[in-house]
């Protein structure tokens, strides 16, 4: 996937109205600090476009990013942050739902978790919540670079083991900082444009 342009064209608030894109979304849901936004940035090929914040918990926003005009990369907010007030965490949860629900766009979701660590309960929760919805998630295990290569794939047997995954579900260890695993991110997202209609993505009600 070569990536001529990318830009934040749309800020979705609590209370705002979702926009009515005619381009495929992908979207991206991660528990704080468990490097979204520079997940984001390396498939854009930018360094900071998705703004990375020392306040983990900050963004209430859901941050739709235009690449090459033919796609959405689409940043929902991260959960699990402790520091959160549990009515602010209800309202985040509460807009993410609302997104899967009714995005007409939306054709894949990817969840990431740390593979450093089993997956935490919000974890879980997260990946139970998007198959409730509809969708089967991939699962892109970030900070790969701080693990050794020999530990990989127990590291990605853990997450596995620990999410229930369902059969066939693809893992994708990534780094940030070597860009491990881009490609085959790349690869994924490029099966669902070439797909276009992604009728096996299709939202259940």
């Amino acid at each position: 996937m070569i990536i001529k342009s990318a830009a934040l064209e749309t800020v979705c608030g609590i209370t705002s109205t979702l926009p009515d894109n005619t381009f495929m979304e992908i979207a991206f849901a991660g528990k704080s600090n468990v490097g979204k936004s520079s997940l984001i940035n390396a498939l854009m090929n930018r360094k900071s476009l998705a703004r990375t914040s020392s306040q983990p918990g900050k963004t209430q926003t859901i941050n739709f990013y235009n690449v090459n005009n033919e796609i959405y990369f689409v940043d929902l907010p991260g959960y699990g942050y402790a520091k959160v007030s549990e009515e602010i965490k209800a309202k985040w949860g509460k807009m993410i739902e609302r997104y899967l629900k009714k995005s007409k766009q939306l054709k894949a979701v990817f969840l990431l978790i740390d593979i450093r660590h089993e997956p935490s309960a919000n974890d879980k929760q997260m990946y139970s919540w998007i198959l409730a919805n509809g969708f089967h998630p991939i699962i892109i295990a970030t900070k790969a670079d701080k693990i050794s290569r020999n530990q990989l794939q127990k590291h990605v047997k853990m997450v596995k083991d620990g999410l229930k995954v369902e059969k066939g579900t693809v893992v994708i260890p990534f780094s940030a900082q070597t860009k491990q695993g881009r490609d085959e991110i790349y690869e994924v997202i490029e099966g669902f444009m070439r797909k276009g209609d992604g009728a096996e993505c299709e939202i259940t009600e």
